[in-house]
């Protein structure tokens, strides 16, 4: 598989306080790669700086492009989406509408047949379609969730980023969230996942990196990772260790 991001020795932060202070770490096209670790870490850093959305150093390769003076929407032109934690809607805008706006990307490429990408979502999230009349505002915590997925899907994307999906959610709707990553996975999606539910980002992802402090600690494989006893003990709990 070809490289679609290469980070290289990444420092980012706010203000004086740099949280980031080296990072390196890449990924494949169609691949699902995680970023796990504790609250502090750096995991929505990273993604806001791979954004443009936080000043940073080091070297951002994306798609064999280098980053450096690309503005935010030049990253969405060129396939970045990001999911953010707070979902960011149009809460007085309806479902449909946060969606067809989601398609700004595909619509200024002149992707032939972009609104066509509305009835992928609707297959993808039935419940979005069921409340695409609905003002997004009014949507419960996993609707509106899914209706954030749904908006940077319909960029057409070359890599989705995803923070914090499952925050703040039922179990049930986090299995939803979870099983709809995976689907997305099986079409050939690019995904970088930050999450702290370490157990269920490593069963949906390819390839995984802990980061501690602003620094990737371990890194391989999401199955080995799931397997390694220092992070069954620090993420996953003596219960996966015994199981």
């Amino acid at each position: 598989m070809s490289l679609l991001l290469e980070v290289k020795d990444l420092h980012a932060g706010y203000g004086r306080a740099e949280v980031l202070t080296g990072l390196n770490f890449q990924l494949a096209a169609g691949q699902v790669v995680t970023v796990i670790g504790p609250n502090g870490a750096g995991k929505s850093t990273t993604l806001n700086a791979l954004m443009g959305l936080l000043p940073c150093r080091g070297q951002i390769l994306f798609d064999g492009v280098d980053l450096a003076n690309a503005d935010l929407e030049e990253r969405v032109m060129l396939g970045l989406a990001l999911v953010p934690e707070k979902r960011e809607l149009f809460g007085t805008m309806p479902v449909e509408d946060n969606l067809v706006l989601g398609g700004y990307r595909a619509m200024k490429l002149r992707i032939p047949n972009w609104k066509g990408e509305l009835e992928r979502v609707y297959t993808l999230f039935p419940r979005l379609k069921e409340r695409r009349t609905q003002l997004a505002g009014t949507l419960s915590g996993g609707e509106r969730q899914m209706l954030a997925v749904g908006r940077a899907l319909m960029a057409r994307p070359k890599l989705l980023m995803l923070d914090e999906p499952s925050l703040g959610l039922a179990p049930l709707v986090v299995r939803d969230i979870f099983r709809i990553i995976d689907t997305l996975r099986t079409s050939g999606v690019s995904i970088l996942l930050v999450e702290q539910n370490a157990r269920a980002a490593l069963e949906v992802a390819d390839y995984g990196y802990v980061l501690e402090t602003g620094e990737i600690g371990l890194h391989g494989p999401a199955r080995d990772l799931a397997g390694d006893p220092r992070v069954i003990e620090t993420y996953l709990g003596a219960a996966r260790a015994a199981a």
